[in-house]
C-alpha cells in the first residue's frame, strides 16, 4: 500500500518548485501545503525535526533577516524558543520538506527526496 506523499511547499521557491516537478515527473501527486499560508504548528515541526533528524536550528533559514533580527542566533537559546520562532515566522523554515511515512527529507537539491520515495 503507497503512503501519502506530503510537501511542504513555497511557490515562490524555485527550489521547492522544481521538488515538486520531480515528485510530479516520478507519477505522484502529493499533498501540499502552503507552509507560509497554513504555518505548521509546534508539535508537527517537532514530528518533521525528528523525521528529519536535525535539530532545530539545523532547520532553520539562518540567513533569514528575521532570524538576526529576532535574535535566534543567541546559541543559548532553547529548541522549544526555536520550534515557537518557526512556528510564529515560517519563512524561518527551510524548504521544501517532503514526508512519507516515517521518513522525510529536504528538497536541497531537489534529489534528496528520491531517497525516501
Amino acid at each position: 500500500m503507497s503512503q501519502e506523499v506530503v510537501i511542504y511547499h513555497n511557490p515562490r521557491c524555485t527550489k521547492s518548485r522544481q521538488t515538486l516537478e520531480l515528485l510530479r515527473e516520478r507519477g505522484i501527486e502529493p499533498r501540499i501545503v502552503e507552509y507560509l499560508k497554513t504555518p505548521p504548528g509546534e508539535q508537527e515541526i517537532a514530528r518533521l525535526l525528528k523525521l528529519l533528524g536535525r535539530s532545530p536550528r539545523e532547520l532553520m533559514r539562518r540567513k533569514e533577516s528575521q532570524y538576526r533580527a529576532l535574535g535566534l542566533d543567541d546559541p543559548t537559546l532553547e529548541d522549544a524558543t526555536l520550534i515557537r520562532a518557526m512556528h510564529e515566522h515560517p519563512r524561518l523554515i527551510e524548504r521544501p520538506i517532503v514526508v512519507r511515512g516515517d521518513r522525510a527529507a529536504i528538497g536541497r537539491p531537489p534529489e534528496q527526496v528520491l531517497e525516501i520515495l
